[in-house]
């Protein structure tokens, strides 16, 4: 398919952003374009740091300055030009954050329709819509000001009853003995000192808890002398539950997440608005029963409802409803928390908004949107895809997933390999053409299905008996030992609540690997968090008779311009800081002095800068060569040894982590979705590792939706039949050859489906 028309594409020269090789390519408007290849081979910098990029800076420079000095700054990307861009929607996985008060509801805009409906036709008329906020001080409960919950001190684990004042009974180190806070009490004259607390009368500790602004008639020395006597507890109210206490100095968050839970508000019950709000019914429901149920549920419930006033407002709430349905999140409430999201359902979140747009010619760009789905909500989402296209837009997609990969009008394959082995355009054509295409990603999709006919016998059995956390239903499992174990469900299931909540608890042992973010800062790199930094400083130190310290960017040997960063930024203000490599030491992050330290050739810089599978070649030291290994082994070989740890996907952050495990003798595992992020080609070195990790004796878990996956478990177990309240139940355990001749479930349909064809069919 060629555009006739030079304007129908939106055309890339000379694209050189980070591993991109000078590449030129013409991408087809209002068609759906899927950008596949290994990790690491260039995707994400042609679509995201390149069109992306400079699509959104050049859309910010239309506004005034005032305005762009409030917005993202985006770097103008290393490419010749980019010409016919449209305007780009990034959605991404990045989790929507926010705060305790940020919900599914007021991110998808679908909780000010509700508060609009509940104003018009709730009974009794209680206000208008923003009454109905829970943000609003005439909405919101006023002992937990809208947040649903509240921080309650535990009062068993505040004090050690069996020691006294004097003692230290207080078990806060804010009210350490000696400390001005601890003086508050024993200088108040209300108790004796020496007395444990237990043997204080009724009276006594209620004054030492819960009193307030009493007056001091008696006071011992060091009582300040216009100060009021004030109970520990609403002390701590006042000190530390009505601030931040992440900006509190000196106190131990570890301490305080001992002392302090948050639960249930118990005047609002977690409702978050106020009684007068909460009289307001709909149908003998208010606002909040709504947005405490299921969107599944909520659905037909809002489309009961018939009123004069609310004849344009039900379509409209029922039409935002049912795109989060069909996006596979109908298991979620309007009331849940953003924070609590995975960023695969972040991502889905975000297109709920844009789903209901009536623009068109826009560029929507969708990083891995099948992340977290499972094979039935992915063909749900080539119908959500289908629609924006068909409305007019351009949607590219960076995708690993077959089947979204077949939902392609264009595809455009970046390789051949990962890191300075990728960054060319190996394919460009349409998607039958890539199965006859001779690269990594044509020659996994027209290969056959591998089907685990012969599972390993378990050698010991690990079982979880009568489980009901979150939507569980009494679920009792075994997982084998000794076995590749594979636990699927479409999203909402009830999956990770059984292995990473209940299976977890009860074998504390298990090693557990996610995608989460890495510890440190962003001076971290491939080499500090693998601990391979130290040594090789060592290495150096030794060669040259000079101090470790030297061939550090974080101390003596740090270029003092740049910090040891290797790049400087200059604030512009209301314009693009200009991030350039530091002049002094040309971004190799190190003095001039240290770089004339060598070790076998090449100074500390060369070595950072150094491919993983370079330093395997360069490193032979028994600290330092093992590591480099288990990095190809997670097939992480094309990273830099000074790559930061803020670059990495979150595949390869779950990868790094595997790495760095694989060193230590863990003899029970747990992985959630590792696949994410791989291609297809990653994906048999993933099960590679997966089979010498039980060949060492251990049990391997994975949760995970990845058809092949599925296919070469030696033990299924699939949750269902649906998400939420409507799962939590095991649908079927056994081996892949059983659940393919008698399962009943979604899971069983598509993966007879998958196994019946070759992919080049």
């Amino acid at each position: 398919m060629k555009p006739s028309d030079p304007t129908d594409v939106i055309r890339v020269v000379g694209a050189r952003e980070n591993n991109l090789r000078n590449i030129s390519v013409d991408i087809p408007k209002k068609r759906i374009t899927v950008f596949t290849g290994v990790s690491g081979s260039g995707k994400s910098s042609l679509v995201f740091d390149t069109i992306a990029a400079e699509s959104q800076r050049q859309l910010n420079d239309t506004f005034s300055t005032f305005v762009r000095h409030r917005l993202p700054h985006h770097a103008q990307p290393d490419a010749d030009s980019l010409q016919n861009l449209c305007a780009s929607i990034v959605i991404d996985q990045r989790r929507l954050g926010g705060n305790a008060r940020s919900t599914v509801g007021t991110a998808t805009d679908i909780l000010a329709l509700l508060r609009l409906l509940f104003s018009r036709i709730g009974q009794p008329f209680v206000g208008y819509a923003n009454v109905f906020s829970f943000n609003h001080p005439d909405g919101m409960c006023p002992r937990c000001e809208g947040l649903g919950k509240v921080d309650t001190v535990d009062v068993e684990r505040l004090f050690d009853r069996r020691l006294s004042l004097n003692q230290g009974a207080i078990r806060f180190s804010a009210f350490a003995v000696g400390g001005y806070r601890w003086k508050r009490y024993v200088a108040s004259g209300l108790f004796d000192n020496d007395k444990p607390l237990k043997d204080f009368s009724d009276a006594e500790w209620q004054t030492l808890l819960h009193a307030q602004d009493v007056p001091v008639n008696n006071p011992g020395p060091g009582w300040p002398p216009t100060s009021r006597y004030e109970g520990v507890l609403p002390r701590i109210r006042r000190n530390f539950l009505s601030r931040n206490v992440d900006e509190i100095k000196g106190l131990d968050r570890a301490e305080w997440d001992r002392l302090v839970t948050a639960g249930p508000c118990p005047q609002c019950h977690g409702a978050r608005l106020n009684d007068k709000v909460l009289s307001c019914r709909i149908d003998g429901r208010n606002l909040a029963d709504w947005c405490a149920l299921e969107v599944a549920e909520l659905l037909p419930i809002v489309r009961t409802v018939d009123a004069a006033l609310a004849a344009t407002l039900v379509p409209a709430i029922a039409y935002r409803l049912q795109h989060v349905i069909d996006i596979g999140l109908g298991y979620l409430s309007l009331g849940r928390e953003t924070t609590s999201l995975s960023g695969g359902e972040s991502q889905r979140v975000k297109m709920v908004r844009h789903l209901g747009s009536s623009l068109s010619d826009m560029s929507y760009i969708f990083d891995e949107p099948s992340v977290g789905l499972h094979p039935r909500d992915v063909a749900r989402l080539g119908t959500l895809l289908r629609h924006l296209r068909d409305k007019g837009n351009t949607v590219l997609v960076v995708e690993h997933d077959p089947d979204v990969i077949t939902m392609a009008d264009h595809v455009i394959d970046i390789g051949p390999g990962a890191g300075d082995a990728g960054g060319r355009v190996v394919f460009e054509g349409s998607v039958a053409a890539l199965r006859e295409a001779d690269t990594p990603t044509g020659r996994c999709l027209s290969r056959p299905v591998r089907v685990n006919r012969a599972p390993r016998a378990p050698t010991g059995w690990l079982p979880l008996k009568h489980v009901n956390l979150h939507n569980l239903k009494d679920v009792s499992v075994a997982i084998p030992e000794g076995a590749l174990t594979v636990v699927t469900g479409v999203a909402g299931s009830g999956k990770s609540s059984l292995i990473n909540g209940a299976f977890v608890r009860a074998y504390p042992e298990a090693v557990c690997i996610d995608q989460g973010a890495l510890g440190g800062s962003r001076r971290s790199n491939t080499a500090t968090y693998t601990g391979i930094l130290d040594p090789i400083r060592q290495l150096f130190a030794k060669a040259n008779a000079a101090s470790a310290s030297l061939f550090s960017a974080n101390s003596g040997g740090a270029c003092p311009v740049c910090k040891g960063l290797g790049t400087t930024e200059t604030d512009l203000a209301f314009m693009e800081p200009i991030v350039s490599i530091c002049e002094r030491c040309r971004g190799r992050r190190f003095t001039d002095e240290v770089l004339q330290y060598r070790l076998r050739g090449k100074h500390i810089g060369e070595v950072l800068a150094m491919r993983v599978a370079e330093a395997q070649a360069f490193f032979d030291e028994d600290d330092i060569r093992p590591a480099l290994d288990r990095l190809d082994e997670v097939g992480l070989a094309y990273l830099s040894l000074g790559q930061p740890l803020s670059t990495l996907s979150g595949g390869e952050r779950q990868r790094l982590k595997l790495a760095t495990e694989l060193g230590q003798s863990g003899r029970l595992y747990v992985f959630d979705e590792p696949t994410s992020g791989l291609h297809l080609s990653d994906i048999d070195r993933l099960l590679r590792l997966f089979d010498r990790l039980i060949e060492r004796g251990a049990a391997v878990i994975v949760i995970e939706h990845q058809l092949d996956v599925i296919a070469r478990a030696d033990w299924l177990i699939d949750m269902g039949p649906e998400a939420g309240q409507a799962g939590g139940r095991v649908m079927f355990e056994g081996t892949v050859a059983d659940m393919l001749a008698r399962g009943s479930s979604e899971t069983a349909a598509h993966l007879r489906r998958h196994v019946s064809r070759t992919r080049d069919e």
